[in-house]
């Protein structure tokens, strides 16, 4: 009886990946916008409720997986090393290798390359994701305000929080770029580590100099 619980949340796991892949392998072929939940359900062999009780969205079977994303985004600055700052802490979280920045086999490339061409190639989606910048921002900004006991009028955590998940979007958005352009694996990686480097460097540095005339 113990391990009863252990076999059914593995079941719906495996029922929920099985919905993503199906969901995802058919947004690959025809795009995120040109199908609908009915299909998806039909493919994957559930029912369009069932779709609905896994991913509350037909968004959430693209993004479902940045709830994670956000935990541990938090989690790193919140549990960073004495010493290190903010900036140092985000930045090292967002630049480690991960998807097609660390991948090298050609089938997942294959297959991550298209969901990020889904996603840029849909309004609905880029939309969707907006929303859930503005939430990791959100949870940065109140996380750098419980730190630095800020005023609940303070500014700063704000600002802070948007400087650094505004890095990650230029991030993303280059590393996009560059898998439209073919380019993934170790390589990209070692590219937008440099990048994420020059960006924190940027921020804990301050403004003060930057275009001075």
């Amino acid at each position: 009886m113990g391990t009863e619980p252990g076999l059914r949340e593995r079941k719906k796991q495996q029922t929920r990946q099985s919905i993503a892949d199906t969901a995802r392998a058919l947004f690959a072929e025809r795009g995120f916008d040109r199908v609908t939940v009915a299909e998806v359900a039909r493919a994957a062999n559930v029912s369009e409720a069932t779709v609905f009780n896994y991913f509350p969205t037909k968004e959430d079977l693209v993004f479902s997986g940045l709830e994670a994303f956000e935990t541990a985004l938090v989690g790193a600055v919140r549990d960073r090393a004495p010493g290190e700052s903010v900036a140092a802490a985000f930045g090292r979280f967002v630049a480690q290798p991960r998807g097609l920045l660390r991948t090298a086999d050609p089938e997942t490339v294959r297959e991550l390359a298209g969901i990020t061409r889904v996603i840029t190639e849909s309004p609905a989606l880029l939309a969707r994701e907006r929303q859930i910048f503005d939430r990791y921002t959100r949870a940065l900004a109140g996380l750098i305000a419980e730190e630095t006991r800020a005023r609940p009028d303070d500014v700063v955590p704000w600002v802070v929080a948007n400087a650094l998940i505004g890095v990650h979007r230029a991030l993303l958005d280059y590393a996009r770029r560059q898998v439209h352009a073919g380019r993934t694996g170790p390589g990209l990686a070692r590219a937008v580590r440099a990048r994420a480097d020059r960006a924190i460097a940027a921020l804990e540095q301050g403004l003060a100099d930057l275009g001075a005339r």
